[in-house]
Formats: structure tokens, C-alpha cells, sequence
């Protein structure tokens, strides 16, 4: 396989997923052969339209990266991407919360760090004196 092949199959590759991620470009140079395995899995289970649409699956994958904890920008790859495909922040937010009751509160914090970084999402402030959480004492 030529560097040349190598750059057209992770070009596609990111326009077919709408993402790559920094595994699947060193896998491109040293292990091309595992990294086409592996993306023809993922192309059968998640591209190829069969009975669930993109944003489903979208929606699935985000969920299922927040219980298994995968890291903060693996979870937000699939969350712009189900942006751009017209799912809505609240929609993402709501399928990240059905990582609550199955995977804890840790789990799904991470999801949600990942949600609120992507769109943006503030709070509401207190008014009175509390704690962080990261152990800093906050004033009013």
C-alpha cells in the first residue's frame, strides 16, 4: 500500500464517520491492514444504513462511550457529529442521562463534561458561600 492509498483510505475514512481519531492516523502508517479490519466492523455496525438512522446510532455511541468512560474527546467526536447531524444539544444531554442509572454519577459526569465543553452549556451560579468541586471555597 502507497503513502498516497494510506492518505486517500483515512480521507475517506473522515468523511464517511465525520471524524477520525489519532489512532486511526498512526494505525494508517504503521498497521494498515488491522486499521481496515477494524474500520470494516465499524462500517457494517455503525456507517451502513440498515434499520437505525445515523443519529440513532449517534445517540447510541455517545451513550455507550459515557458508560464504558471512554475519554472526554472520543465522546465529543461523535457528539459534534451528531450536531451536524441535526441532533439536538438537549437530545444529546438526555441520552448521556440514561448513563445514570446504569453506570453512576461518575460516568455520566463525563459525559456531560464532554456535552458542556462542545455546546457551550452554563449554570446557575449560587448565591451563598459553597465548595467547588474542586475543593475551593467559592464566595457569593
Amino acid at each position: 500500500m502507497t503513502a498516497d492509498q494510506r492518505q486517500e483510505y483515512i480521507d475517506k475514512m473522515a468523511s464517511d464517520r465525520g471524524y477520525v481519531l489519532r489512532y486511526h492516523k498512526v494505525m494508517a502508517k504503521h498497521d494498515f491492514e488491522v486499521l481496515q479490519a477494524a474500520n470494516n466492523l465499524v462500517g457494517r455496525a455503525y456507517l451502513d444504513q440498515r434499520r437505525l438512522d445515523r443519529r440513532t446510532k449517534e445517540l447510541i455511541f455517545i451513550v455507550s462511550l459515557t458508560v464504558m468512560r471512554a475519554s472526554k474527546a472520543h465522546i465529543q467526536s461523535h457528539i459534534k457529529v451528531a450536531l451536524d447531524l441535526g441532533v439536538s444539544a438537549e437530545e444529546i444531554l438526555e441520552a448521556i442521562e440514561i448513563a445514570l442509572p446504569e453506570a453512576g454519577v461518575v460516568a455520566f459526569q463525563e459525559g456531560f463534561n464532554a456535552w458542556e465543553e462542545i455546546v457551550g452549556a452554563d449554570g446557575i451560579e449560587p448565591t451563598v458561600a459553597v465548595f467547588d468541586g474542586n475543593g475551593s471555597p467559592r464566595k457569593p
